[in-house]
């Protein structure tokens, strides 16, 4: 039987990625698996496992496996989601002129994305902006999985276990 992927748990794994980590998905078992810049490069530098700081000790062939296999693939960069392009969809979203134009201005320039969440936060539609990127989010792993030819589960199509 083929694996079927959650979107959801997959969408929580591109929120969490920083620009210094990566994510992965095993195409066989669905596992997601993450990995920082740092302990990526450390086993790929590592001629034996002795040269490898200790807390990587027991990671190490985990990381090896993912970095390695060819049923390990990358998901998509903190580069590749372009959060940006989320914030400025979500204020062309909102019907109020004024707020749409608040949320727009709060985007441009230095200091963007947090002049757009302080402004999301000050008028109190953090709720509103919160299962708006959720569900770019989940567009976005669901666009990943068809590219990858991956099944894959909404929430609400999975049925829970009795």
């Amino acid at each position: 039987m083929a694996v079927i992927v959650s979107v959801r748990a997959l969408a929580e794994e591109l929120e969490a990625l920083t620009e210094e980590s990566a994510a992965y998905l095993n195409r066989k078992t669905g596992e997601l698996y993450s990995l920082g810049d740092e302990e990526a490069g450390a086993v790929e530098g590592a001629a034996d496992s002795d040269d490898l700081p200790e807390w990587l000790h027991d990671e190490m062939p985990k990381i090896r496996e993912v970095l390695e296999s060819e049923d390990w693939l990358l998901l998509p960069s903190r580069f590749d989601i372009h959060e940006w392009a989320i914030m400025d969809g979500f204020a062309l979203s909102i019907d109020d002129p004024d707020l749409r134009e608040e949320l727009r201005g709060a985007i441009r320039g230095a200091g963007a994305f947090r002049h757009f969440k302080d402004t999301v936060h000050r008028r109190g539609i953090l709720e509103s902006w919160y299962g708006y990127r959720d569900e770019a989010l989940a567009r976005i792993a669901i666009d990943w999985l068809d590219e990858q030819g991956i099944a894959y589960a909404r929430d609400e199509d999975v049925s829970p276990a009795e």
